[in-house]
């Protein structure tokens, strides 16, 4: 390595630690606090999925005999991994700031046997939404494929219990989940909205789903919708506001709608058509759609000038 540029490595290496030093940067992280581990985390959601789906997702083959003995061991390993990451979470939240370390070691233990309580209800809204995909997609070939491949499902699964441990009071967890999902699949739904049963993503890349936006049961979304705010102008002053909308039961939405604000209810029964842009309420039963826009076509049949055919030929390549 020649001299002048080991001498410039050292240089730019003394200048990072240096900026270490410097106060006012919350992305310093110099003090010996243990910290969150996402990586522990994404483990955790895997293993969830061979507790949410014994038999589709697992290490090695058990009969069935086994299956009481392979799923005990499973839940007492996330049990400790995930007791321990939620005692660093509860750390995270201001009113625990000063809160003894065993009260809150206390309340991480009853967060994860709550949690785990829930296990059996998750598993019957995600057995709702597998026979929403069946029954919505024709090109299903069995439940199966579903549950070991479709995104959309994929992300409802680890939104679903992202949102118990985020209605648990739970912090920074269920929003790493979550995005976790959300970089796998494309379908960023906040571990806050709340989703009913029978709730089917056909495709799903592009689509949003809030933190305040409560959808109701047999409800069926495809791919670039998003359930948004009017604005978060507000920034902050927002948190905790109803921003994003309300959709009834027996809702369709086509690809590309937007429908935002807290206060727009999409009511029962009613179809959002592809590319709409929705920001009030509209009444159950009804179908919202764009009124056709005209379409041209021209040809090099159609004997046009030659000014014509260039602007055709430009056309072609825009």
């Amino acid at each position: 390595m020649p001299k002048s540029y080991e001498m410039l490595e050292t240089s730019s290496i003394r200048g990072i630690l240096g900026h270490y030093k410097k106060e006012g940067f919350f992305i310093n992280k110099t003090d010996d606090e243990v910290e969150i581990d996402v990586g522990l985390i994404q483990g955790l959601i895997e293993k969830f999925f061979k507790i949410l789906f014994p038999g589709f997702f697992r290490e090695r083959e058990y009969k069935v005999s086994d299956l009481e003995s392979y799923v005990s061991v499973l839940c007492r390993e996330v049990t400790l991994v995930l007791n321990k990451q939620i005692f660093l979470a509860l750390k995270k939240l201001p009113d625990n700031k000063d809160a003894a370390e065993e009260k809150l070691r206390e309340r991480s233990r009853l967060v994860t046997h709550e949690f785990f309580d829930r296990i059996p209800r998750v598993r019957e809204f995600l057995e709702s939404d597998l026979q929403a995909a069946y029954d919505g997609d024709p090109a299903a070939f069995d439940k199966t494929e579903i549950i070991l491949s479709y995104p959309g499902f994929f992300a409802i699964a680890v939104n679903r219990l992202a949102h118990e441990l985020f209605v648990l009071g739970v912090p920074l967890i269920p929003r790493i989940m979550t995005e976790w999902a959300h970089s796998k699949t494309g379908i960023d739904i906040h571990p806050g909205a709340t989703l009913g049963k029978y709730f089917f993503i056909d495709h799903g890349t592009g689509i949003v789903i809030g933190e305040t936006t409560v959808i109701g049961e047999h409800v069926k979304v495809y791919q670039g919708v998003t359930l948004g705010a009017l604005s978060t102008n507000g920034g902050q002053q927002l948190k905790g506001v109803k921003r994003h909308p309300t959709i009834e039961d027996n809702v369709t939405i086509y690809s590309g709608a937007s429908i935002l604000g807290g206060d727009t209810v999409i009511g029962k029964n009613s179809v959002i058509g592809g590319n709409t842009f929705v920001t009030k309420s509209v009444a159950s039963e009804t179908v919202v759609s764009i009124k056709n826009q005209e379409l041209k076509f021209k040809t090099a049949s159609d004997n046009l000038s030659p000014e014509e055919a260039a602007k055709l030929q430009e056309a072609m390549w825009i």
